[in-house]
């Protein structure tokens, strides 16, 4: 597996990525309806969002995106596909972030976790925050987290 900047040409793959890895915890249909646009990644966002992916023989298994400008970002976006999930990919995906964000000068990134993601993130180093409203369903919380970028 390797970790790459994404091409604008992948945003569609992406967001499909996304759904799915979202998909994995359960929710119904409509509930990923209305998480669709928060999901979908938009060709001229792919580089101005530090979109990378991780590539297996041509294969995406993953991507994430910073967001923001240093010193405080965002990790707006990691996915694993379903098909990849506990090989490594998620941890592989948040040190490349990681590594990128402490090279563009960031000392910190903030995360709306999905509530079934937050131990996956607590494992990896960052801490709890607090919460944040969702951008999709109204009322509903989502963790915040922040992951320290550590020389």
């Amino acid at each position: 597996m390797s970790i790459r900047p994404a091409r604008p040409d992948e945003a569609a793959a992406l967001s499909d990525l996304a759904l799915r890895s979202k998909a994995v915890w359960g929710y119904d249909a409509d509930f990923l309806e209305r998480c669709r646009a928060e999901l979908t990644l938009h060709p001229e966002q792919i580089v101005p969002w530090r979109a990378h992916v991780a590539d297996e023989a041509g294969v995406i298994v993953g991507f994430f995106t910073v967001k923001g400008s240093p010193p405080e970002g965002e990790l707006d976006s990691l996915y694993v596909a379903p098909s990849a999930l506990r090989r490594g990919v998620g941890r592989a995906l948040l040190e490349a972030a990681r590594t990128l964000a402490r090279r563009e000068g960031f000392r910190a990134l903030s995360i709306h976790a999905d509530p079934h993601a937050e131990s996956f993130y607590l494992r990896q180093g960052a801490t709890r925050a607090g919460d944040a409203p969702s951008c999709s369903i109204p009322g509903r919380m989502l963790p915040l987290l922040r992951l320290a970028i550590t020389e």
